[in-house]
This record gives C-alpha cells, structure tokens and sequence, in this order.
C-alpha cells in the first residue's frame, strides 16, 4: 500500500514506537491520528507534525469508537491502524506477599490484549465499506499489531505481560485469514529491548547489562527502527498474517 496521502491512527503514539511511528508515516506523506491517554503529549507531536491529536482509551469501546470517528472526521476514514499502546509489568505469580492479585493479571490483559482487539475490530469495521486503496487492485487496509519477545521467552515475573503478548501473536493469523476476504491485512510486529521512555529509569550499568544481551548489534533497539519495520510492512502487500521479531538475534533467559 502506498503511504501518502493515506490516513493512519496510532495508539500509544505520544511516546516511544508510537511516537517514532507517527513521525515516519507523517515524513512518508500520511495524514496520522494520534491516539493516546496523553493527550497533552499527543498534541505536542501533532503540532511537530501537522497531525491530529485523540483522547483514547483502548480498553473503553465508546473511546475507541469516538476516537476514530473523530480522526475520519478530520482525515478521512484510515486504511492504516497501529496498536503500540500498551503497559509493561513485573511480578511473579508468587511473592513473599502471596499470591498475585487477580485484578492486577486483569489490568495487563485488558490494557494490552483487549485494548489491542478492542482497536483492531473497530477499525476494520471501518476499512471493509472503503474502496480498493488507490494505486492497488487489491487492498484496503493494514492492521499491525504490537507484541513482544516475551510472548516466546517470558523471562520470571513476566508471566501477564507474556500471556497478554502471547495473545497478540496468537490472533494475528486468525485475524489475517477472516479479513483476507475483505483485502485487510494484519501483521504484527514483536520487538526485544526497545529504548523507550520505560528505559530512563534504568541505571546506566543496567542498560548496559541488557544491551550486551543482544548478539548483534550490540544495543537497545531504536523506535525508529520499529518505525522503519512498521514502513515496510505497509508497503508489501504479500507481508500477511504473520509475526515479525525486532529484537537482533535476542532470546530472553529466564
């Protein structure tokens, strides 16, 4: 699918791979959205880049419906969906303190595997009535997805964040062959160590620690290379139903 002039919604894109995804797409020649519960920031980058800033909650069904009947209003309805929004968590399901409390295994599936589906079935419900995109005989839209290396290698204490990744990988070949029939493709992307804002609070030891982790290169990843992935997946129309890991070689050990 060719980029410019395509409208495009981003959850989570006040910060980190969100973020730098916005500001690709925007340089590309898209008209984005950018949908975040930071409405502040979100509209400190939609000033930088010409864009709309939305409140949205994913993990709220009427949020999500007036945030993209807010972005069609402004940019016409989007052929191109993102879902970076997301939250990280630690705790094993065991502690000194007992057992994890149900409501908090809750939250991480709801914000991150909900919320994602909550996005994705909302706007290829707006996708599937759009005509074929132009410059193509073949499609109208592209869903990418964010997952995780945790969703294969979910270290100790990721066993809500894994299960709520692991989720996302799980659904995008379903989701790909029931959208096929509609030419929507859904492609999901899961990155290692990303050095987003969660990543400030981390000594510089740590972050070394964790970038020697890394065969090759030797570092965190750039958002901007999610950004760059994000691109080439909207650009190749036969990338389809399938999860592509961002991470240099990385396994995660327990």
């Amino acid at each position: 699918m060719e980029i410019k002039h395509c409208a495009a919604i981003i959850t989570g894109a006040a910060s980190g791979m969100g973020l730098a995804t916005a500001r690709r797409l925007s340089q590309l020649g898209a008209k984005v959205s950018l949908l975040d519960l930071d409405q502040t920031g979100a509209e400190k980058i939609a000033a930088e880049i010409q864009g709309q800033a939305v409140y949205c909650d994913v993990t709220d069904a009427k949020s999500v419906e007036n945030a993209i009947e807010q972005a069609k209003q402004h940019f016409g309805p989007a052929r191109i969906c993102i879902n970076c929004a997301g939250i990280v968590h630690a705790r094993r399901l065991i502690n000194q303190h007992g057992p994890m409390p149900l409501e908090e295994f809750q939250k991480v599936i709801t914000v991150n595997l909900l919320g994602t589906v909550n996005v994705m079935r909302l706007a290829a419900a707006a996708m599937i009535p759009l005509p074929l995109a132009p410059q193509s005989s073949e499609e109208r839209g592209i869903i990418i997805n964010t997952a995780s290396v945790a969703a294969f290698e979910g270290q100790i204490g990721q066993t809500a964040y894994s299960a709520s990744k692991g989720g996302i990988v799980s659904l995008t070949l379903p989701a790909a062959r029931e959208l096929a029939q509609f030419g929507i493709r859904v492609m999901t992307i899961a990155p290692g160590l990303v050095d987003t804002p969660m990543f400030e609070k981390i000594s510089p030891e740590a972050r070394a620690a964790l970038a020697a982790m890394v065969p090759f290169p030797k570092r965190l990843a750039k958002p901007e290379e999610y950004a760059m992935l994000a691109q080439q997946i909207i650009e190749n129309p036969m990338l389809n139903g399938a999860v592509i890991r961002l991470d240099g070689a990385l396994r995660m050990q327990a």
